[in-house]
Parts: C-alpha cells; structure tokens; sequence
C-alpha cells in the first residue's frame, strides 16, 4: 500500500500532503498507463528506489539504477563517524578518499557538510561513475571531488587523512537468502565480499598502510558477525592500530575505526 501510494506521487510529481489533499480530484490523462507501468516493475520485486530513480540519503535525494547499491540508511553511520573524526583532526583543506563510492552517496554527503575538503571517489564500474558525477553536480559539489575509476587505490599516489568505505561485504553464502529485491537487482559487484564478505575489506586495509598520511584515519562498513574478522584483517595490516568498531542501533557492528600512528618523535 504504502509503495503503490509513492509510485501515484511520483508519476503526479505531488507531496504526500498534496495527495491526501487531492487524491479525489481527476487525474491527468497520461497517469494510468504510467502508473500502471510502474506498478508492474515493482509486482517483480524491483526495488521502488530502482522504479523511482532515486533515494534520499543524508536528506539529499540521490539518483540510483541498476548500476549501483541503494543508499542504506544505515551507511548514514559511517558519514556520523567520518564527519566526528573531521570536525576534530582534520584541517581546511584535507584529502579524503572514498573507496567503492558507487553513488557518490557517501562523498557528496561529506563534501555538503565540509566545504573545505576535497576528496577522491574511486569505483572499478564506470557506470556507477558516472551516476556518481551526476549526483556531484546535482548536489553542487562537482568541483571537488574528483571520479577515479580503479580498484581501490590502484595507481593513485596520494596521501589522505582519511579513507572511508562501503565496500562489498555480503558473504556469498548469504546470496540465497537475501531480499529479491536484492538478489536478483541490485549489482553484485557491490554486494559480494567472498567467502567471509571481507576481502576486499582486507585489500582496502593495505592499500591504507601506504596511502594514508601519519595520523590518518581508515573507516569502512561492515556487517553482523564480522567483527572479529575486521579486528583481525586490521592486525594483520602493520602499521594500522584499531581504534574501536561502532555498533548501530540493533548492536549490529557497523564502523570499523583503525589509524596510521604518527611517526615518535626523537
């Protein structure tokens, strides 16, 4: 009931308030077939952000298709611990990178709140690149972040204060019952992180050795029971330190925390 009364909003182009309203007036001679056009998508288990085109995230309204994962509302954490650590170690100026950016969700989200950093969104799929770029320039925010298609760092040689990421970390095992909705639709180069869901987790973490500044900060998403696994993968990448994995509000552990030390002074 409630998606068929979002798909009627957005074929009217109307607010709920507008709807309620409205909803006994005549409508416009074009909405039944594609209403009803809609309605079949969604009859199949696709996604309503898919069937609409967008999805609110961080209250901006991000384009997504096929190409890329549906913002979570739960990602929304992982921008919480990035903005923390900015407001508080991070000067005017500094260098973030975001790793399997996708929609760009997490980047623009960062770049609206600080407008004096600039960051580096990586992605190894052109066309989440390119619905990323979109995303950027409907947000005003084009001009400083800059779209690199790679695998993780791959190739990029600079120094950052801080790496965020949602990577894939779905273990494989997981794919059968997973939602339709995301099984069988949203990208599973996005979803999957092997075995475990950590690999590319791990690989995030030593390219972090190398490509963070002293002092700087690595943030990733991660997923139930994965804990001690991400605990693990962070030891295993010298000269990272743990700094904490922050549970969300189900006690689901959601941030996983590490830093590079600062060099000890003489």
């Amino acid at each position: 009931m409630l998606d068929a009364r979002l798909l009627a909003q957005h074929v009217l182009g109307w607010d709920a308030a507008r709807l309620l309203a409205s909803g006994l007036d005549q409508a416009p001679d074009t909405f039944a077939d594609r209403y009803t056009a809609l309605i079949a998508r969604r009859a199949v288990r696709e996604p309503l952000a898919y069937v609409v085109g967008t999805k609110e995230f961080w209250n901006l309204a991000i384009e997504v298709s096929s190409h890329v994962l549906i913002p979570r509302p739960e990602t929304e954490g992982l921008v919480e611990a990035a903005l923390d650590r900015l407001r508080g170690t991070v000067a005017e100026g500094g260098l973030v990178a975001d790793v399997c950016t996708g929609s760009g969700c997490v980047a623009i989200a960062l770049a609206t709140e600080r407008p004096g950093i600039q960051i580096i969104a990586t992605d190894i799929s052109e066309p989440a690149l390119a619905v990323a770029a979109r995303n950027a320039q409907r947000h005003g925010v084009a001009d400083r972040i800059r779209f690199v298609r790679t695998d993780i760092l791959t190739g990029i040689n600079d120094k950052f204060d801080m790496i965020v990421s949602n990577p894939p970390y779905i273990p494989l095992g997981d794919r059968p019952r997973l939602q339709p909705e995301v099984r069988d639709y949203e990208p599973a180069l996005a979803l999957f992180g092997g075995d475990d869901g950590l690999d590319i987790a791990r690989t995030l973490a030593q390219h972090a050795t190398v490509r963070l500044k002293p002092g700087g900060v690595l943030m990733f998403e991660c997923g139930a029971g994965q804990e001690r696994g991400v605990r693990e993968l962070i030891a295993n990448a010298a000269p990272l330190i743990m700094i904490n994995v922050r549970h969300d509000l189900q006690g689901i552990p959601r941030v996983a925390i590490a830093r590079l030390p600062e060099p000890k002074a003489q």
